[in-house]
């Protein structure tokens, strides 16, 4: 089974040179465990992703959790196997993580559907194929944010990765949407204190007591108990940014971070 692309050719890049121009590979790598990074168009919020992976170490699995954004399928839905068609070429998903989360979780299910028209993970995945061509991973598309389903199911990726070397988990989210680049910059480090603090408890309560439309708070939540639950310490924010910069409307922007958890 293969899961198309698609978002190639629109939402960021097909050419190789296109792809590598968002990636500096002088960058100094660094250990992490998970990572935050943005999903919108390359155009806008590649070069806070680009930048992010840039620092990674070669990983030789990824946990890439992202925002269910129309809501089909199973609300926690693993792509059970086969492979994701990328410009650079396919990356083959861990079937061993994927079940090993399933066992291990009350709520996560085996679900191509909920993959099938969501962009939030493919975006991620010509990163991936930089940073380690042989590289499997484990797509999850998450839609129900629950404080007992983050619960589980960042408990269920910590036992699967527990033995595994070179995981990494990425949680796919953009920031705020659709306000002023001065209510989201405002709003959203509301939010990402909470991350660098690795809180995912008053992440979530931020986001929902001061409605901020951050649609990955969930991921990064699922994310940040894992990454704890797996020796995590510290967090540090990458780069910020929001669609204004290339626009040129700060009126009504999109907001970006790239954050690493190590």
């Amino acid at each position: 089974m293969i899961r198309k692309s698609i978002c190639a050719g629109t939402w960021y890049p097909l050419q190789r040179r296109d792809i590598e121009s968002y990636v500096n590979v002088n960058a100094k790598k660094r250990n992490a465990l998970a990572a935050v990074c943005p999903h919108a168009g390359w155009v806008y919020s590649g070069k806070t992703a680009g930048e992010v992976f840039s620092l990674l170490k070669p990983a030789s699995t990824f946990v890439l959790i992202g925002p269910n954004h129309r809501g089909t399928g199973s609300p926690v839905g693993l792509y059970p196997e086969g492979e994701w068609e990328t410009p650079l070429g396919n990356l083959e998903v861990d079937k061993t993580v994927t079940d090993a989360i399933i066992h291990n979780s009350k709520f996560a299910k085996r679900d191509a559907s909920s993959h099938a028209q969501e962009h939030s993970i493919e975006v991620q995945l010509p990163f991936v194929k930089m940073n380690n061509p042989s590289a499997r991973i484990v797509p999850i598309a998450l839609g129900d944010y629950r404080p007992q389903v983050l619960s589980d199911l960042g408990n269920a990726i910590y036992q699967a990765l527990s033995n595994v070397k070179g995981a990494l988990i990425v949680a796919s989210s953009d920031m705020s949407h659709y306000v002023s680049a001065e209510t989201a910059k405002t709003l959203d480090m509301l939010a990402i204190e909470k991350v660098l603090n690795l809180d995912p408890e008053g992440l979530l309560e931020t986001v929902d007591s001061m409605s901020i439309s951050m649609c990955g708070a969930g991921p990064v939540a699922a994310a940040i108990i894992a990454s704890k639950m797996l020796g995590a310490k510290k967090a540090e924010l990458i780069r910020y940014t929001n669609s204004g910069a290339v626009t040129g409307d700060n009126e009504e922007v999109v907001g970006y971070a790239g954050i690493l958890i190590s």
